[in-house]
């Protein structure tokens, strides 16, 4: 259960599985933030692959949005990859509709077309 980040090429890959507990995505953004400032010039395409998902950790305060205030415009595009049926209400925890980078959502057996979108090649 959790996050568990990593690099591939141009890529941050953030996978979920289960519950989402608010220390990981805090740590999570912790470590980006770090990477953005260490390198001004260098913007984020993350894939975020969702499974099993349980939910968000109860009794946790989901309402920072200090990061992406701080550096939401160095995230040059989000691919979703997730079940159909908890799509939406994950797009909106994510921020689609309110924020300018572009979000675009997949199904759970479309990750090599999300990892296409992301780095333009689709």
């Amino acid at each position: 259960m959790g996050i568990k980040v990593h690099d591939e090429n141009t890529l941050t890959i953030m996978k979920i599985t289960g519950l989402l507990k608010k220390a990981d995505l805090d740590a999570i953004q912790t470590t980006a933030a770090k990477d953005l400032v260490a390198d001004q010039k260098l913007k984020l395409n993350v894939l975020v692959i969702v499974e099993d998902f349980k939910g968000w950790q109860e009794g946790a305060d989901w309402s920072d949005m200090s990061f992406y205030f701080e550096h939401g415009e160095r995230i040059a595009k989000i691919a979703l990859v997730a079940d159909p049926k908890r799509q939406q209400e994950l797009l909106m925890f994510m921020g689609s509709g309110i924020r300018p980078t572009p979000l675009k959502a997949f199904k759970p057996d479309q990750v090599e077309d999300a990892k296409k979108w992301l780095l333009g090649n689709q």
